[in-house]
């Protein structure tokens, strides 16, 4: 008889993790020790759960690269222990933080499932408990000893994603968060239906690898009509700045102005690398395809497809922190590493 999986859960902070405390009406911090005799429908799952909180809880606007290698660093430290992993965070960085691990996390041959809420664990009306039911129990899904889900991933509201697909949508809908570019990896309804086809497959036998330096010599910009020469010059000769997602329209268009294209031709010669993503949620950049973009494309922007600005901005830093060489950075920008890129 196989024996049950063990799943750690994370808990960094967030809503999912606040009560109400009903008599005074305020929040206070869930004691995860004592999860399953306040969810009681835990004990329903067919595996053993253990926590783990960070010493002070945060909000989800603090979360920085700092907390990511904490994240990383305690998957590390119980990564032969344990056979899956929840993350618990806000809502409101989830997509940049599981972006980032899941770079952060080379090899990854086991479960990381973040998740969070929109309302209390302890609310009448939460969505907590529906989202860290599942997330558990898609974390302890076992096929021939084996994990069927091998990446990091985002649950929530019924559906899995991969995590690096996502983006925060809706800050009062349960369905807080989409992946436009990229098919949900399953969904939970009366069957939990898990897409195999859209899943990761990884190369049996490689070490676990966790990358713990992330470079935040980085920075986005996202045009808009009007913005001037002064605040791009700005930004670009940002002091110590290393790398840009440059947040275009449509399929990665921008001004044709010559100053624009003189102090981009510019900041490239200098040795900055920027990445022309969409502000479109959804969608691709398509360089060349308009007359708009052709200049971006002779300037050897590098082509950011259909990667989200989340998963860009968390890229070049990991990118920049595992000291690519500038010679091959763009190569490896557009490679999809981690399947953030179609």
């Amino acid at each position: 008889m196989s024996k049950k999986p063990n799943i750690l859960l994370i808990y960094t902070g967030g809503t999912i993790g606040m009560i109400k405390d009903y008599p005074s009406g305020t929040l206070r911090a869930f004691d995860f020790n004592k999860l399953v005799s306040n969810i009681p429908e835990l004990s329903q799952l067919e595996c053993e759960i253990e926590s783990i909180s960070f010493k002070t809880p945060i909000d989800s606007s603090n979360m920085n690269p700092s907390y990511w290698v904490l994240i990383a660093s305690i998957i590390e430290q119980n990564y032969e222990k344990f056979d899956g992993f929840v993350v618990l965070q806000g809502s409101d960085t989830m997509s940049y933080s599981s972006s980032a691990l899941s770079y952060m996390l080379e090899n990854l041959s086991k479960p990381v499932i973040f998740t969070g809420s929109q309302l209390p664990i302890g609310d009448l009306r939460t969505d907590a408990k529906e989202n860290l039911i599942t997330s558990i129990q898609i974390a302890a899904l076992q096929e021939n000893n084996q994990a069927v889900v091998q990446e990091v991933c985002l649950y929530f509201e019924y559906k899995l994603y991969r995590a690096n697909r996502t983006t925060k949508i809706n800050a009062e809908h349960f369905q807080a968060f989409t992946s436009l570019n990229f098919p949900a990896l399953a969904e939970s309804g009366v069957h939990l239906k898990i897409n195999q086809n859209y899943l990761l497959k990884n190369k049996k036998g490689k070490k676990l690898k966790v990358h713990k330096v992330m470079d935040t010599n980085v920075a986005i910009f996202k045009l808009f009509p009007g913005f001037n020469r002064a605040l791009l010059q700005g930004i670009l000769n940002i002091p110590g700045l290393k790398a840009l997602v440059f947040e275009t329209y449509g399929a990665g268009n921008a001004p044709t102005d010559d100053w624009l294209l003189s102090d981009l031709s510019e900041a490239i010669k200098r040795g900055l690398h920027i990445v022309n993503v969409t502000q479109c949620s959804g969608g691709s950049v398509i360089m060349g395809r308009y007359s708009t973009s052709e200049q971006l494309k002779k300037l050897q922007l590098i082509n950011g497809g259909d990667i989200t600005s989340e998963a860009a901005i968390t890229k070049l830093m990991y990118l920049l922190g595992s000291g690519v060489s500038h010679k091959s950075f763009r190569t490896i920008f557009e490679t999809s590493l981690r399947g953030e890129l179609t």
